[in-house]
């Protein structure tokens, strides 16, 4: 495995600095994004992988969708691949209260234009009209401009948002409302890329995604990571030691296994208990009653999830609980007394 300088997480998008864009936006809103390079980005064979199948269908003009279970890490490969295309990134989140207009665009603002005539010195004609300003939002921004678009959880959005979205990727025509005024629809620039995340596995808030779109897209499913790469990212990401870290990994994952839970550990579960024992000096051992504490606190919450359990079960699952966490950070061995000292004799 090696480490790339390639920053994905959110603190690593920046709004662009540089004015690209000449179409209109909201005063003060900046449309585009930036990737920051970072020295812990862990790239494995499978990233690499994933990585040039989407570019493969990017670069044949299609449209990718990653597709997976969270904490998979969809949005950081979605982010990762967008940075290899090297082109500006507009970041667009699915919600339900999305609409068209949020993706094409608005009117917002008034022009205002006065006239004063004063052509009769002693008559005065004025003349005053207000009219609404269009403006593109980041889908027509993105589509004009040919920057990448990266439309995380899409299927949060209701599927009628996303008719728009038909023209834009088979015909490369994006088609304005009546509204827009100046033009009717504007051709898609060459350089236009699109890149799509979402859980199948997700049932609050999600819709399902139009046929006519879904066989629009490239769609690749996500898995969890392997052991080793989740080894490597819990390393790289939270300074804990090697042997410390496979600990935490292999409880994470030996309870994932379990099936014995409501809501899915993942890698940010390890990420989580990783971090804050090395933030606090914590032994990875049941030695540490501290450590202890915080697997429980990680880790159980994701046994029960809100539901309300009797305290038989409840007991039940934590003793399985406690048991994972002794088998995988088991206490430190006793050192061993030499011969004289267990015979009680003098050195």
């Amino acid at each position: 495995m090696t480490i790339v300088p390639l920053s994905l997480e959110p603190q690593s998008l920046v709004p662009d600095s540089v004015g690209t864009t000449s179409s209109a936006v909201a005063p003060g809103v900046s449309t585009t994004l930036t990737l920051r390079p970072r020295s812990d980005f862990v790239e494995t064979e499978l990233v690499r992988d994933l990585t040039r199948r989407g570019l493969d269908f990017l670069t044949a003009g299609y449209p990718v969708h990653f597709r997976g279970p969270a904490g998979t890490g969809k949005t950081t490969l979605a982010l990762h691949v967008a940075a290899q295309l090297g082109r500006p990134v507009i970041l667009v989140t699915g919600d339900n209260e999305l609409g068209s207009a949020d993706l094409v665009g608005s009117q917002r603002g008034y022009h205002y234009r006065k006239v004063v005539d004063h052509f009769i010195h002693n008559v005065t004609k004025l003349e005053e009209t207000a009219n609404q300003r269009w403006t593109d939002h980041r889908l027509t921004t993105a589509c004009r401009e040919g920057y990448t678009l990266v439309y995380d959880e899409f299927t949060r959005s209701r599927p009628e948002t996303h008719n728009v979205l038909l023209g834009v990727f088979e015909e490369r025509m994006l088609f304005l409302p009546a509204q827009a005024h100046e033009e009717c629809y504007i051709r898609v620039h060459p350089d236009f890329r699109a890149i799509f995340t979402s859980n199948p596995q997700e049932y609050a808030g999600v819709h399902a995604s139009q046929d006519a779109l879904a066989d629009r897209l490239a769609t690749i499913d996500v898995d969890y990571p392997d052991r080793v790469m989740e080894l490597a990212v819990t390393v790289a990401r939270t300074g804990l030691s090697a042997a410390g870290a496979a600990r935490i990994v292999d409880l994470v994952r030996a309870f994932r296994a379990s099936g014995d839970y409501r809501q899915t550990p993942t890698l940010r579960t390890s990420l989580m208990i990783a971090r804050v024992a090395a933030q606090q000096g914590y032994v990875v051992s049941t030695d540490d009653p501290r450590f202890v504490q915080l697997c429980l606190d990680a880790l159980e919450s994701r046994a029960f999830s809100g539901q309300r359990i009797d305290a038989e079960e409840r007991r039940r699952r934590r003793d399985a609980l406690l048991a994972l966490i002794a088998a995988h950070c088991p206490p430190s061995p006793a050192p061993r007394r030499s011969g004289r000292a267990q015979h009680g004799k003098q050195p």
